[in-house]
């Protein structure tokens, strides 16, 4: 097993259903003698949520005069249940923004206000390497005239820690002082945007250089397109030509095998997972939600509207939206949103590549969550699916790093395209899916409505930016890292390409990230082998090689069993008979079938199965793609085709309006 840090794992798997944020603000995000001077306990005392939760709220005792009695009543009552500050629920609610709350927190602790405008890079007592820690944090250490002082962005519990340790030592206001998240963000991308956005960029091939798809740095692209070209060559044209008997047999039980896998799969028992009892709102952790956006303006509202429809408390969500830097339409849809406490919006760096991975790699240090949770554009999820996931990882043991909630095509009325991509996510998402994830098996994840724990993902360094199926490629690192992957019964409804051309360029770029993610996890297989096990092993060739293997063959199969069974077939020896394609070509289209029977049944579509008819045509269309894939694989490996949203009406539920926020009723706004 490859060897990595599980610190961050073991403390997140064993604390977050006993108030990890809680926890983690009043220990984990200060420094241990602001702590101590707070009167905590060390982390694992049972007596330290008692301490942080269920303490009076010391942080609005800066508000006495400022705000009505009942108000402050009703968010401290809030946010002992919820188990945060009670000033994080006012500005949650907006009854006050962060920056007037930090100047009357400031008068009321004597702790000096820093915006932190005239930092150098030499007073900033951090190395490049520790930028995204300060982010993910909420702190950074400074030099200021002369003398180091810690400066604090208050989140969760920190404010009412602040006030607690500052009654017990009045001279550590010298050593702090107070800021607000947007001047440390600025400082940090000031100071740091640079090695942050190195690290969105390289930082799996700087970290785990044999795992990553990105290029060298002084690689040149001629040589790069022209080391490319010359192994997809000798792969397509040596073995046919040289040993044509043994290569068609081989591709022959590679067609068999991926039919296999997926119907074993497919059949498959599945664990019943008991019901849970709800969690109250006090243990749930602090959830991340990232949705990366490019062009996606029509789409801003509708996803807002989503996820404010979550069940789960608001004050505990932490939304962020990513938008890249030549994207102003989109960025002004957020605008149009008005002011949302709980969202944030990050503008991407511009630099190589502009993917999605890298969008989420840049989010990554700025989340707040002790798990994240990975949206589309144009996703409606259902709304209990954060608390669903959080039962997956409860009702899991600790090894397991993500959660993938089942992906359905709800407009499958639009074409035959949809129809098929609807029936065709059906048997992954609601068959394949949950029988690998039974069976032990690294999963091809669906790229949207993946659920992580926060610190097992920054310990494999996220997504690697240069894969264009970072999803697929990300499950197979955890896997050899000894994590694993599950799916749990909620659902997101998702949009599917109506027109060829746009399902072309999805599927093709989906075609070119596995054959990249094959080639990275297959530079050396015995340590794949090591670190994977057998099991993973063979996922990898069967799932991420076998998708493509098998769409590229489908065209010559189909051809050598037209010919032969014409007599005119010269170039096949008579060891290759026209019934070995045959078997081939009818194993693939009736495994396609079963595996769309079993899919539909489960998701209550069998209105949709005559569709399964179109079969062969489809395998056509999927060879078409990856054809395309390969050639783009040798020319233009990272280019992100990127899939056009918001182009048909939909049939999945959304809410038709933004949730009002989930705190005490009585409350007027």
């Amino acid at each position: 097993m490859a060897r990595l840090d599980r610190v961050g794992d073991r403390r997140s798997g064993a604390m977050w259903p006993h108030a990890a944020s809680a926890q983690q603000a009043c220990v984990g995000e200060l420094p241990s003698f602001l702590a101590a001077r707070a009167g905590a306990v060390p982390a694992g005392n049972d007596n330290l949520r008692h301490l942080c939760d269920r303490g009076p709220a010391y942080e609005l005792d800066c508000l006495r005069h400022v705000l009505a009695p009942d108000l402050l009543q009703r968010a401290e009552r809030r946010a002992g249940h919820l188990g945060i500050g009670a000033d994080q629920v006012l500005i949650q609610w907006g009854m006050i923004d962060d920056t007037a709350y930090l100047r009357h927190l400031s008068q009321h602790t004597g702790i000096a206000i820093d915006e932190l405008l005239d930092v150098d890079r030499s007073d900033l007592l951090l190395r490049d390497g520790q930028i995204a820690a300060a982010a993910a944090s909420g702190m950074v250490q400074l030099r200021r005239d002369g003398r180091l002082v810690l400066a604090i962005a208050p989140r969760n519990l920190t404010a009412r820690s602040i006030c607690r340790a500052v009654a017990a030592d009045p001279a550590l206001t010298r050593s702090m002082r107070l800021t607000s998240e947007a001047a440390l963000r600025r400082l940090l991308l000031q100071q740091g945007g640079a090695a942050l956005a190195r690290s969105a960029a390289r930082g799996v091939s700087d970290s785990y250089s044999s795992m990553s798809a990105a290029p060298g740095l002084d690689d040149r692209v001629w040589r790069g397109r022209l080391k490319r070209g010359a192994a997809v060559g000798a792969v397509a044209l040596l073995p046919p030509l040289m040993i044509p008997a043994a290569w068609w047999t081989l591709l022959a039980l590679c067609f068999l095998g991926f039919v296999m896998l997926r119907l074993v799969a497919c059949c498959w028992p599945r664990p019943r997972r008991l019901p849970m009892a709800r969690l109250p709102d006090d243990r749930l952790p602090i959830y991340t939600t990232i949705a990366p956006l490019f062009r996606e303006a029509d789409c801003v509202a509708p996803l807002m509207r989503v996820i404010d429809a979550l069940d789960y408390p608001h004050e505990k969500l932490d939304v962020i939206l990513v938008v890249e830097p030549d994207d102003p339409a989109t960025l002004a849809a957020i605008a149009q949103l008005g002011p949302r406490p709980h969202l944030r919006v990050l503008v991407a760096p511009a630099v190589a590549p502009q993917t999605k991975p890298k969008a989420l790699n840049w989010a990554l240090p700025f989340a707040r969550g002790s798990f994240i949770a990975v949206f589309d554009a144009e996703d409606l999820p259902e709304t209990g699916q954060l608390r669903a996931a959080l039962d997956a990882f409860r009702s899991s043991d600790a090894r397991v790093a993500c959660a993938q909630a089942s992906l359905c095509i709800d407009n499958e009325t639009h074409s035959w395209l949809s129809r098929t991509f609807a029936v065709e996510y059906a048997g992954q998402f609601d068959a394949v899916l949950p029988g690998l994830s039974a069976m032990g098996l690294p999963l091809p994840l669906g790229g949207s409505s993946n659920h992580f724990r926060t610190s097992v993902l920054r310990s494999v360094r996220g997504w690697d930016a240069f894969n264009v199926t970072e999803d697929a490629d990300l499950d197979f690192r955890l896997a050899r890292f000894g994590h694993r992957s599950v799916t749990f019964d909620s659902t997101t409804f998702e949009e599917a390409p109506i027109h060829f051309r746009a399902w072309r360029r999805q599927r093709s770029r989906w075609m070119k990230g596995w054959l990249q993610t094959w080639c990275v996890h297959m530079r050396h297989p015995r340590r794949l082998w090591g670190d994977a096990g057998p099991g993973g092993f063979f996922a990898l060739n069967m799932i991420a090689g076998g998708n493509v293997l098998t769409a590229l063959a489908y065209p010559a199969m189909v051809l050598g069993m037209a010919m032969r069974a014409l007599g005119h077939f010269s170039g096949s020896p008579p060891a290759v008979p026209a019934a070995l394609y045959a078997l081939v070509i009818a194993a693939t289209c009736l495994s396609t079938i079963a595996v769309g029977l079993i899919g539909t049944g489960r998701r209550g579509r069998r209105r949709d199965l005559w569709i399964l008819a179109m079969t062969p045509l489809y395998w056509g269309c999927l060879s078409v793609a990856a054809w395309r894939a390969v050639a783009q694989f040798v020319w233009v490996p990272y280019r992100w085709e990127k899939t056009e949203h918001g182009v048909v009406r939909r049939t999945g539920s959304a809410p038709a309006s933004p949730a009002p926020l989930q705190h005490d009723a009585s409350v007027q706004r």
